[in-house]
């Protein structure tokens, strides 16, 4: 079963890097306002980085250093999801942009770290 959730955490990761070429403006959305002036190499940088991580998470030599750093790096996007959560509002027209859909974005994304950590500990 270990093996299953690895690769499938690999392909996640991998593909959602590469949506991150395919779809930026998407992407720049979710980089903090703190950080808007590097937007583009945010997204371009993040989407490598998980590209990258993805290949290490597949080949099982590396897959728990790569476990490890995909919690790094999704543990890293938390700081997007709670500036928006501080920016989100009930008359938002998106749900991902009013505070259930942001609460719903940080507990996905604590459940992908709690992914990435149960493979980094089954691979050791």
């Amino acid at each position: 079963m270990h093996d299953t959730a690895a690769v499938a955490l690999a392909i996640f990761l991998v593909l959602v890097g590469i949506s991150h070429f395919l779809f930026p403006g998407y992407f720049r959305t979710l980089v903090p306002s703190w950080l808007g002036g590097w937007a583009g190499t945010l997204v371009a940088g993040s989407g490598v980085a998980e590209v990258v991580v993805g290949g290490l998470v597949l080949v099982p030599g590396s897959r728990a250093a790569g476990g490890w750093a995909a919690a790094a790096l999704i543990t890293a996007y938390l700081a997007s999801h709670l500036d928006a959560l501080r920016h989100a509002r009930r008359d938002r027209p998106r749900l991902l942009e009013r505070p259930v859909g942001v609460v719903a974005r940080l507990a996905v994304n604590v459940l992908y770290i709690g992914w990435a950590a149960a493979v980094a500990l089954t691979a050791a």
